[in-house]
């Protein structure tokens, strides 16, 4: 038998390598939106403050509160996602919201 795997009968989804590539620029690029955000709000920027001061569109400040919702009918356990949120909705501060993820990781 040709055994593939348990992935034997999907189609490859060629679509899927464009958001990882994604994914990986807004992690690891210093010339990222999101990261350079991200590092704002990590360093006490306010959202607005950050959004002021990167004058572009930060594509995860928004997506941030749709998974959230989103994920309101479904209740997956999602610590880093619900911490994200309440850091940029919630007035959460980043330590705190860090804190809380490091309390599901130990």
């Amino acid at each position: 038998s040709n055994d593939e795997g348990p992935f034997a009968e999907q189609s490859h989804n060629y679509a899927a390598s464009v958001y990882l590539g994604d994914l990986l620029v807004t992690c690891y690029s210093l010339y990222s939106r999101n990261r350079t955000f991200g590092n704002m709000i990590g360093k006490g920027y306010s959202v607005k403050a950050a959004q002021l001061e990167l004058n572009m569109v930060a594509e995860g400040y928004n997506a941030s509160r749709c998974i959230f919702s989103l994920n309101q009918s479904i209740k997956a356990p999602m610590p880093i996602a619900t911490a994200i949120y309440e850091i940029l909705w919630e007035q959460v501060t980043a330590s705190e919201g860090f804190k809380k993820i490091e309390g599901y990781l130990c």
